[in-house]
């Protein structure tokens, strides 16, 4: 069942649509919890598990760290996540190494792509190189016009990454919605003055992302449709 509080819209106005990656569009988990495992355990650190993992995606690399490791950034977290990036991108070579789309993902960006009204982007704390693996894999990129990563803008739920997108593509903050699965994404898109829609697929629970600010949070992606109008 969605709960939904619905963005009003005038007919003809241009709306931006803007997802977040991990945990909306592509299911990472596994490979970057792996890869986090590895980092802690070469640096000899105590290993979050997949839970502790899972509710640091969405933040720059260091950030996260720094919070799996309860404390402030700081050199070591910096250190730490040049490392991750090293074992992520060694990880993309093995046979094993998997960022499938959620089912229905592929569909609704080809209908969002066919309307006259709407624009594509992304917000993501993922890299741009890992964004443009994602694009090349999944073959959507053509979709996609404003593209803001962790290496472009501050980390969630800083709103630059929304703001720069929209001042991109000369549409207002009001008439853009943020799809995301973590509540950084909808503390991201309320600070732009953004609609919040949350995804209940992916890896922060429904009332963590009602409690910062989610307009409505949608089970599967088609419902996404009828709350752009």
């Amino acid at each position: 069942m969605t709960s939904v509080t619905s963005p009003e819209r005038d007919a003809g106005v241009l709306k931006l649509v803007l997802f977040d990656c991990d945990g909306t569009l592509v299911d990472s988990a596994d490979i970057i919890h792996a890869s986090m495992l590895a980092t802690f355990r070469e640096a000899g650190l105590p290993e979050p598990d997949k839970a502790a993992t899972k509710g640091i995606i969405g933040l720059t690399l260091d950030i996260a760290i720094a919070t799996l490791l309860k404390r402030a950034p700081d050199a070591e977290s910096t250190r730490l996540a040049a490392r991750y990036k090293e074992h992520f991108i060694a990880s993309r070579h093995l046979p094993s190494f998997k960022e499938p789309l959620y089912d229905g993902i592929g569909e609704l960006i080809e209908a969002l792509a066919r309307r006259d009204d709407v624009l594509i982007g992304m917000v993501t704390g993922k890299s741009r190189r890992g964004v443009e693996r994602v694009m090349e894999t999944h073959g959507f990129g053509r979709h996609f016009v404003t593209i803001r990563t962790a290496d472009d803008c501050p980390s969630k739920p800083h709103p630059a990454m929304v703001l720069e997108c929209c001042a991109e593509m000369g549409v207002d903050p009001a008439s853009t919605l943020v799809i995301g699965d973590a509540v950084y994404d909808m503390q991201m898109a309320r600070n732009a003055g953004a609609r919040a829609i949350g995804v209940a697929w992916g890896y922060h629970n429904r009332e963590g992302l009602f409690a910062t600010g989610a307009h409505a949070v949608i089970d599967r992606p088609g419902e996404l449709l009828p709350l752009i109008g």
